[in-house]
């Protein structure tokens, strides 16, 4: 069945509201299907509406699956990736898996993987050569590989012809349907290959297994309409579209009502949220005036594109509160010609506007923001305007990055012509600049007392309790073990260039 099929397939059952065996079984609205992943069909944005489910739920066939098995997944890349790490976990524990953390008792292994980078790529393939030796002790095991790297062909032929001892690979569009997935699995003898080149529906009530009870993901939109030049997001996510703000708001509702004390609003491109809604006119600025409401103490979001960051949402939050004062804000060179060249559809001057307004509204903004080197045609004279920006705008910290190519983008077909030593030579310098401001940064909180929310122990010392800012700043200090998952006081006593120590000054002031 091919996708056109498929997709009739669907519209039919769904043109059926009496058909109550269609509507209770969920695996019932897609066909099976085993394919590889197309690029060419992934670039097309097709003018088919997206399917919204929201009556999901594991057919009763599967309700026995898991009994005496347990699950481990590994998770690569960015906070998108582990929230559909949260959704698998929470599907595989309603099938009756235990989660594990040991590799020797599991019987299934995942690794949720991330397309951005050429290095996230190879350490997802360097776990599989461990895997194989895990593979041949036992062969019962099933190894999966999915996310954003399922969604790329070269990675399947790679994983088809070099990796046959992985038993499944399937998309970011098919987690809802990891039961018929590992149910194929453990009957097929072949690796079986789930991967649909379609824009993706949206998915409610999902099952989820959060870390924690303290901060918390909610993906308001999935995929990227913005095709720059350099990333293959929009390809392995699909087009842009956004879950309804009624079901975002009692998400929400319902993570206040547990106690969680932050909450980030997820999607590829943020701040493009509500833009592909027909029958409303509603963005991100509306959804966050409706969520700063909510009784939760922070909220944050991420990550925006400066290209749809608009004048309604600077002026909510400007509003402050619970909406944080920190906004990450990518900006990937500050030259002109480059970011012509990556197709942002913005220029220097226009992402320097956008920080002049956001400061305007928000004096005690924190920025932070992405930045990659060394881009196909890239000219010392381009890169030092880059340097400039970032003095100018006076980021807090960045994400600094030499261009790798992403197969099946544009950039990928572009003359690399900056060989790699003036690659390296730039990303030097430019850390150099971004390390000298942080420091700075840094330096400006010392003697002032802060609101820290605690996330646990200090990775280096377990005496010693961490946390963050609403500025995203880590903050180390002594405290009793019964602050972690609240909000203190600490007064900054010592400022290194990435982060703080303090001493805690009073007790709890912020008891969920």
């Amino acid at each position: 069945m091919n996708e056109k099929q498929r997709t009739e397939s669907q519209q039919v059952k769904e043109s059926r509201p009496t058909d109550k065996k269609s509507e209770k079984d969920y695996s019932k609205y897609f066909e099976k299907t085993y394919a590889a992943p197309s690029l060419k069909d992934a670039k097309r944005r097709g003018k088919e509406a997206v399917q919204y489910h929201n009556d999901f739920s594991i057919s009763e066939q599967f309700r026995d699956m898991g009994k005496g098995r347990k699950f481990l997944i590994r998770t690569y890349g960015c906070q998108m990736n582990e929230h559909d790490t949260e959704v698998m976990a929470g599907i595989f524990m309603a099938l009756g898996y235990e989660p594990t953390t040991d590799v020797k008792e599991t019987n299934v292994i995942l690794l949720n993987t991330c397309a951005i980078r050429e290095n996230a790529e190879n350490k997802v393939f360097g776990e599989l050569g461990h895997l194989k030796a895990l593979k041949r002790e036992n062969p019962d095991l099933l190894i999966g590989v999915c996310g954003c790297m399922s969604q790329e062909e070269s990675v399947v032929n790679r994983i088809l012809q070099k990796h046959q001892f992985v038993d499944m690979i399937f998309g970011t569009h098919n987690i809802h349907r990891l039961p018929n997935i590992l149910q194929d699995a453990y009957m097929s003898k072949e690796m079986v290959v789930e991967v649909w080149s379609k824009e993706g529906d949206i998915i409610e009530n999902l099952p989820k297994v959060r870390k924690g009870n303290i901060k918390g993901w909610v993906n308001i939109m999935y995929g990227c309409d913005k095709f720059c030049t350099y990333c293959i997001v929009p390809f392995t996510r699909g087009k842009e579209r956004s879950r309804r703000p009624e079901d975002i708001i009692q998400e929400v509702r319902h993570l206040a009502a547990q106690g969680y004390q932050e909450v980030t609003l997820l999607g590829q491109n943020v701040n493009a949220y509500g833009k592909d809604f027909t029958d409303m006119k509603y963005g991100l600025g509306d959804l966050m005036d409706e969520i700063r409401k909510i009784d939760i103490p922070r909220i944050r979001f991420t990550t925006s594109h400066p290209r749809d960051f608009d004048d309604r949402l600077i002026e909510v939050l400007a509003k402050g509160g619970n909406l944080v004062d920190h906004i990450h804000l990518p900006v990937q060179s500050g030259s002109s010609e480059v970011l012509k060249i990556m197709a942002r559809k913005y220029n220097r001057e226009q992402y320097l506007e956008l920080v002049r307004k956001i400061k305007a509204a928000i004096p005690n903004v924190s920025l932070t923001t992405d930045i990659i080197v060394g881009y196909p045609n890239e000219t010392e004279e381009q890169f030092e305007e880059t340097l400039s920006l970032y003095k100018e705008v006076g980021y807090d910290a960045a994400y600094t990055f030499i261009y790798s190519p992403r197969e099946g983008t544009p950039a990928a077909k572009m003359v690399d012509n900056v060989p790699m030593s003036v690659k390296k030579e730039r990303l030097q310098r430019l850390n150099a600049v971004v390390n000298e401001i942080s420091a700075q940064k840094m330096l400006e909180h010392k003697g002032q007392i802060v609101d820290v929310l605690v996330e646990g122990e200090s990775k280096n010392n377990p005496d010693v309790l961490a946390g963050y800012t609403t500025k995203s700043k880590l903050v180390n200090f002594v405290g009793p073990k019964s602050a972690i998952g609240q909000i203190v006081k600490v007064r900054i006593t010592d400022a290194k260039t990435w982060s703080l120590n303090g001493e805690m000054v009073d007790q709890i002031i912020e008891v969920k």
